[in-house]
């Protein structure tokens, strides 16, 4: 999962943001990481395939994702680590409240997170990837700006009141980043209302019809995930884009706590692909019911639970299609 980093941000990033290079690999592993986690009961489920440069190629609904998650998570974890003093010449964003970025509040610093910074040294290294100038490049590089863009949409303010009984007559007020979570949240709606860019085999292809590519992009807004190819057919194994298909996936069925996304995961998962539901009983036996005897024993019971998954069976032969 981490191949994109390792061969692409770290040799392409300038020498002298080098210093920030663990940075850059913690974010965009926890970037794979929410991806997996976003897409755990989707037909495609953000595979370690997705990442590695040959998929990346395409500029699918998927792929948007891919790239706005990564250039996210990137900008969080430098944003984190600077507010954090744990990079050189970096620290609270002094902007938002005082010449040092901190305030003094009942004895606690309060400080803002230092966004910009973490926009400017993710823009550095994700942006580096793009050379080219053709559509693809485009809307790379725009999907790029729309994950950073998510950082800075889902930052929480916090304020503390001051006065007479806490009256609020006076605010101190400080911007900090959110969970992860809710960003990769942000990002997944997004994903869903990507919009699809139309371009004739010119601008697609070359630099010369810049206009052509300038005209597309005017009426999207700079929040939007944006997309040239259609997505292939994630129910059905296809090794040379690497896709695994649904067949082998665990799904859900009604269940207490669950969405109605996930409650509906076999029906996409199996039924709508061509594939039946199959439930799966395994007898688990575990120590239960432990008392301690004087002196010196705890007799226990033997207590059996029965765990029941459901899945999307392989109806097929594999063959010697490449995992």
């Amino acid at each position: 999962a981490s191949e994109w980093v390792a061969s692409n941000f770290l040799m392409t990033g300038p020498k002298a943001y080098l210093t920030y290079a663990k940075s850059v690999q913690v974010g965009t592993q926890s970037a794979i990481e929410e991806c997996k986690y976003q897409f755990a009961w989707d037909r495609w489920n953000c595979p370690d395939s997705a990442t590695q440069l040959r998929a990346l190629r395409r500029a699918t609904r998927e792929t948007s994702f891919i790239r706005a998650i990564s250039a996210a998570g990137v900008m969080y974890t430098l944003t984190r680590n600077c507010t954090l003093g744990e990079l050189d010449n970096c620290g609270c964003d002094g902007s938002k409240n005082g010449k040092f970025g901190e305030v003094i509040w009942n004895n606690l610093v309060c400080c803002s997170d230092n966004v910009d910074f973490g926009e400017r040294i993710s823009k550095q290294y994700v942006d580096a990837q793009e050379t080219g100038q053709d559509s693809r490049a485009a809307v790379n590089l725009h999907n790029n700006a729309a994950g950073r863009l998510a950082v800075k949409e889902t930052m929480r303010r916090i304020c503390r009141c001051h006065g007479m009984s806490e009256s609020c007559t006076v605010q101190t007020c400080w911007s900090q980043l959110s969970d992860f979570r809710e960003i990769g949240n942000y990002l997944k709606i997004k994903h869903s209302q990507a919009q699809k860019l139309e371009f004739d085999k010119k601008a697609r292809n070359s630099a010369d019809n810049r206009r052509a590519i300038q005209d597309a992009f005017s009426s999207i807004a700079r929040t939007e995930l944006v997309f040239l190819d259609e997505s292939p057919d994630y129910c059905r194994r296809n090794s040379s884009l690497g896709l695994h298909g649904t067949e082998g996936r665990e799904c859900l069925q009604h269940g207490e706590g669950r969405t109605l996304w996930e409650r509906r995961s076999c029906r996409r998962l199996c039924l709508e692909c061509g594939l039946r539901v199959e439930e799966r009983r395994t007898e688990i036996v575990s120590s239960c019911n432990c008392k301690f005897q004087w002196c010196c024993k705890v007799n226990c019971e033997d207590c059996s639970q029965v765990l029941v998954k459901h899945v999307c069976p392989v109806t097929r032969p594999r063959g010697n299609a490449a995992v």
